[in-house]
């Protein structure tokens, strides 16, 4: 009877260890994407500053690449028309998304049911406006977070439909 037992929950312990190990993936991605928005806000407040802000412009202006030349034009008109008081707003916001994926990351590291839900809602919520800018400005970098999110949420639904243990 026990090789019966330890024969049933094999499989459900070696299927516990790839969710784990699944969840700890996106968890690490959500961190790394936490720590790359922190940056962002950091330089945008930072940029928020005139003399920071006009110091930049003055830098791409003078910036000697001639395969990106259109592109830093393109940014520097971008910048100027914006000015530096876009920049709060743009931190504040990048500081929000952090605080988001902050959330999903810790909740997926330490297993909890909720941050899959969570997860699965706010990085689906994400996906139609992903498609759009997918289809009608492509690139490969779009292309790719756009199946990478659609991998995830279908992951995470597969995990949080699966029966719990219940606690006594």
């Amino acid at each position: 009877m026990t090789q019966g037992h330890h024969h049933l929950t094999e499989p459900s312990s070696e299927v516990e260890a790839q969710h784990s190990l699944g969840l700890r993936i996106i968890a690490i991605y959500k961190a790394i994407k936490t720590v790359c928005l922190i940056l962002v806000a950091i330089v945008a407040f930072r940029l928020e500053q005139q003399a920071n802000f006009e110091h930049l412009v003055h830098w791409l202006e003078h910036l000697s690449l001639s395969d990106t030349n259109n592109f830093r034009w393109q940014l520097v008109h971008t910048l100027e028309e914006w000015g530096p008081s876009k920049f709060v707003a743009i931190g504040i916001v990048a500081l929000g998304y952090a605080a988001i994926f902050a959330t999903e990351g810790t909740g997926l590291w330490l297993r909890k049911h909720w941050a899959e839900w969570f997860t699965v809602i706010a990085t689906g919520s994400l996906i139609p406006i992903e498609l759009y800018e997918s289809v009608m400005h492509f690139s490969w970098l779009k292309l790719g977070a756009l199946v990478g999110n659609v991998v995830i949420v279908v992951y995470l639904v597969r995990i949080a439909l699966q029966p719990r243990p219940t606690k006594r």
